[in-house]
């Protein structure tokens, strides 16, 4: 069936998603939250949302909640003005992500509802179904809440003061040369010394010629699976995936060198999957609501650009941090010209007596 739509459909999608209709503007949802007008408008642009008429009737009693709810954070000192338009632009990027492959799910089934049910039942049924993605996302989110405290608690019992302490203590420390080490930055990032991993799919751009986009999702589904399978498994953690390309950290280097080791690895046993090419960087890393920056991640980048199929290369970095470790293999190539690095040093990391695919000595 074609699917409903219409102003009629709008609305009640609408009504299903927002709740209250669309009341009040932009003035009067300042007025209404105690927000200044020119807050309010940052806030709504943060978010992802166009700018819209002092006049227009856009936002919702929710919209006042939510802003009454920034406001209450702010009083208890958790967050700041500034840093709340950060966090807001960042709740916004991930979260519309999220929304459209929800969207299009939901979608996709009324699309193909082989029953014929009027755009009343379906929004009905839509409505049915909305507190239990709710739910499952609240239930997700916390999970995450719990795992990442726990990480936090086990750092602070490493060190020689109470939790509290060691978080003051940060503010005023910079990164150090102990693993673990870091500097909480006032603009709500974290620095501390970690591996960085870039892996991609060697000619990817090659492959999709041949694909159709059906075939594409299921190389892109299986990649991403694989991935994060593998770097959950080796307690790492995803950043982002970028088409063709993953981006993971891990607390040490040996974390990170395990799961670029395991990536090749199970890509080679993947008949679904072409060659991966891996490149793994150590030092100083600044995390930022959900992305990472620094020299770190710039090299890791440019380590997989140059490394060969089914390899992994290292920076000399992260081969210091390995060098001794009876599980790796460490070999230092000639330096490389990259963007931004002249001489840049990579290092070959592989098992002990392990070859790479059709390839004895594969540089």
């Amino acid at each position: 069936m074609a699917p409903p739509s219409g102003d009629r459909l709008r609305q009640t999608v609408e009504g299903v998603l927002l709740g209250t209709g669309r009341l009040w503007t932009r003035r009067e949802t300042a007025e209404r939250s105690g927000v200044r007008p020119e807050r309010t408008e940052r806030i709504w642009r943060a978010l992802g949302f166009p700018t819209v008429d002092d006049d227009a009737r856009v936002f919702t009693d929710a919209d006042v909640d939510a802003l009454r709810a920034g406001e209450r954070l702010i009083e208890a000192g958790l967050i700041t003005e500034e840093s709340e338009t950060m966090m807001v632009r960042a709740l916004g990027h991930h979260l519309s992500r999220l929304a459209e492959w929800q969207v299009h799910t939901l979608w996709t089934w009324m699309n193909h509802s082989s029953a014929n049910p009027g755009a009343g039942e379906l929004m009905g049924h839509a409505a049915t179904l909305l507190p239990e993605i709710e739910l499952l996302q609240r239930h997700v989110w916390r999970r995450h809440l719990a795992a990442y405290a726990d990480r936090l608690i086990a750092e602070a019992e490493e060190q020689p003061v109470s939790p509290l302490e060691g978080v003051a203590a940060r503010k005023a420390e910079p990164v150090g040369s102990a693993a673990g080490e870091g500097l909480r930055t006032a603009g709500g990032g974290d620095v501390r010394n970690r591996s960085v991993g870039f892996t991609d799919m060697v000619g990817y751009t090659r492959m999709t010629r041949g694909l159709d986009s059906i075939e594409l999702a299921g190389v892109l589904d299986r990649f991403e699976s694989l991935t994060g399978d593998v770097v959950a498994e080796g307690r790492g953690r995803v950043v982002k995936t970028i088409g063709d390309e993953v981006l993971f950290i891990c607390e040490s280097a040996s974390a990170a060198a395990d799961i670029g080791l395991e990536l090749t690895a199970r890509t080679e046993a993947e008949s679904r999957l072409p060659q991966v090419r891996t490149g793994l960087a150590h030092g100083a890393v600044l995390s930022r609501y959900g992305d990472v920056y620094g020299a770190a991640v710039n090299i890791a980048a440019r380590l997989t650009a140059v490394a060969r199929p089914d390899s992994v290369l290292v920076d000399t970095e992260c081969a210091s941090e390995l060098a001794g470790m009876p599980a790796y293999e460490l070999r230092t190539l000639r330096p490389v010209s990259v963007r931004g690095y002249s001489r840049l040093r990579p290092v070959l990391l592989r098992r002990p007596t392990t070859r790479q695919r059709g390839n004895s000595e594969p540089y």
